[in-house]
């Protein structure tokens, strides 16, 4: 069972010329060179190498997954070759300017290359996704030098990258971090990779963190700057960033053959994405790992959200491609699969034992499942272009577009990581059971879809972690005004919807279920109670990613629709976008109402449970 991906890529084509208009990214002048033929033609080459030297040894990365024999890790060769196959097509470089070798390619088609490998095997993906957003952060808040020497090679597919904020003791409350980075010696500022300083602590769940692919590994360091009477600065704000690569190098880069103060204490061995090493690492078990810091002291968390921000569309990104590949394996079996007979028509459930069985894609059930995962899977695939694109109106838009794009993303970045890590699984579920006791077995891909999947929902932070930073903090901030631009787009998109008789009833709902939302956003806040408020995050999270998620649909829908009558899709395509939509409207966002009603609420629950009701 193969994944079929000239239907990824026809969707693919749909969202990114006929929904989201990329061909007029052509007209910015960063973007002069490319036209619809390189787009394509990068796309073609993404998903050949998927599919020849990724998805081949997807199971192979599983079941073979990484040993410590005590000194080295090994990995299958198919690893490394797949990941040397990836930068020679020079996709790690790909958003990056020309004059250092990459193809100025906009975010939206860097990713929707991408997606292709994340279908295909997330587990040997993860280990160039880490690298570029390594290097994405360097080269955003690196000294010229730092991303001379460090970034460039990352590149280049020479050097690998990883980011360390988790310690055994912290987890995700990184503000009680205890590493610690000590200036190293008289002159210690005058270095020219950057203020030198010796890094001492430990580092918990850093995939890629050992290996022996490349020449050299970047690891991304927070630690602590500790004050002239020894303490370590409380809280988040005192967070500082560092360099540290696991071999030393000189002032131009040149490898100098020793190792750095990094040692493998161990590797964590997870559900899924076995595929990727994953380990705890020791810093200055002799006397100190060498690292440079980035920028200003006490701004290490904010350089570190840069790799997070774009990390987590990447997670949410993956989290649908896993969704999409159970799905597209889960639908092939329905239509090869005979199992049961039909209900006779009439009141009764009888079923005529003389008949042949059927189809299973023929029960109505199955067709549910089918659905279900579709618009679960397709809809995150959808959510995360949208805000890739948004990206790319960010950073080359004029004027009042590429504020409002940030401040889009804002509201939305939460909801792009955190609805797909959630609903694609459920999606993986439902192919699990689409296959019924065969999909439980290692015979078909759709269990370790399920096990790889599972792992995105604590991906760049927990739901409770992206729930308090929406209502917290996003749809809140700046008085409102990126969640109020929110609603607006999205009423703009009911009001287009309505002018198509078929999709008026989805407009309708939609609308409906906006004010909802808008209600409980002010009511969420109405006693001032931060601890009240908070308290239903969640819920206001699961609420309003489906809201996002109903607005995606009745958009992608309405495209889809104004695609047939121009000629440029076939009904048939038409046709299950709008099934899509129509499935999840009427049967998906009725619980949001449920959702919002604690949130509307305030209730207490969670706050007043005593200890002994846990």
């Amino acid at each position: 069972m193969a994944i079929d991906y000239a239907v990824i890529r026809y969707t693919l084509d749909f969202y990114l010329n006929d929904w989201l208009e990329i061909g007029r990214l052509c007209e910015r002048p960063r973007f002069a060179d490319h036209g619809p033929e390189t787009f394509a033609g990068v796309l073609d080459l993404c998903e050949r190498l998927a599919a020849e030297r990724f998805e081949p040894f997807n199971r192979l990365a599983d079941t073979e997954e990484p040993h410590f024999d005590g000194a080295h890790v090994s990995l299958p060769a198919a690893t490394e070759q797949a990941c040397r196959a990836y930068a020679e097509s020079g996709m790690l470089a790909a958003a990056q300017d020309a004059d250092i070798g990459g193809m100025q390619l906009p975010c939206t088609v860097e990713m929707a290359a991408n997606s292709f490998f994340s279908a295909a095997s997330i587990g040997i993906r993860a280990y160039s996704m880490l690298t570029v957003a390594n290097a994405n952060l360097l080269m955003a808040h690196g000294s010229e030098q730092q991303r001379r020497v460090f970034a460039h090679p990352q590149f280049e597919g020479r050097w690998y990258g990883t980011m360390n904020l988790s310690e055994p003791q912290a987890g995700s409350s990184l503000s009680d971090i205890a590493t610690r980075a000590e200036p190293d010696g008289a002159g210690y500022e005058s270095d020219p990779l950057g203020p030198r300083y010796r890094i001492n602590g430990r580092k918990m769940w850093i995939s890629g963190g050992e290996h022996a692919m490349g020449e050299n590994i970047v690891h991304l360091v927070l630690a602590k700057i500790p004050d002239a009477e020894g303490r370590l600065p409380a809280g988040t704000k005192g967070i500082s960033l560092f360099i540290v690569p696991k071999f030393k190098v000189d002032a131009a880069g040149r490898l100098t053959g020793e190792r750095n103060d990094v040692a493998l204490a161990g590797l964590n061995h997870k559900l899924g994405y076995r595929g990727t090493v994953n380990t705890l690492l020791n810093y200055g078990e002799g006397g100190g790992a060498v690292g440079y810091r980035i920028g200003d002291a006490g701004l290490g968390l904010t350089y570190m959200f840069h790799m997070m921000n774009e990390a987590r569309i990447q997670v949410g990104l993956g989290a649908a491609m896993l969704g999409m590949a159970g799905y597209l394996e889960s639908r092939e079996y329905a239509f090869q699969r005979s199992q049961g007979r039909p209900i006779q028509p009439g009141r009764s459930a009888a079923k005529n034992p003389t008949q042949q069985p059927v189809l299973i894609e023929q029960h109505p059930d199955v067709r549910r499942m089918l659905v279900a995962q579709r618009a679960y899977s397709e809809g995150a695939m959808a959510l995360c272009l949208l805000c890739s694109r948004l990206v790319d109106e960010e950073r080359t838009g004029m004027g009042d577009a590429a504020l409002e794009a940030k401040a889009l993303l804002e509201v939305l970045t939460p909801i792009a990581k955190s609805w797909p890590s959630e609903w694609c699984v459920e999606a993986n579920s439902l192919a699990i059971q689409v296959l019924g006791g065969y999909g439980y077995t290692r015979d078909f891909p759709v269990e370790q879809h399920w096990r790889d999947n599972r792992l995105n929902m604590i991906h760049e932070g927990t739901h409770g972690i992206q729930a308090m930073d929406l209502l917290g903090r996003k749809v809140v901030m700046d008085n409102g005004g990126p969640f109020r631009l929110l609603l607006q787009r999205m009423r703009g998109s009911v009001a287009a919807a309505s002018e198509l008789a078929r999709m008026q009833p989805l407009a309708d709902e939609l609308g409906r279920v906006l004010l909802r939302l808008e209600h409980a956003t002010a009511r969420a806040w109405a006693s001032g109670s931060a601890p009240e408020a908070l308290a239903n995050a969640t819920a206001y999270l699961r609420a309003f990613g489906h809201v996002v998620m109903g607005w995606i649909w009745l958009d992608v829908a309405r495209a889809a629709v104004q695609a047939e009558s121009s000629g440029r899709r076939s009904s048939g395509f038409v046709e299950g976008k709008v099934a899509a939509a129509r499935y999840f409207v009427l049967h998906e966002l009725p619980l949001v109402e449920a959702w919002l009603r604690p949130v509307e609420q305030c209730d207490r629950l969670w706050l007043d449970l005593p200890v002994e009701a846990v």
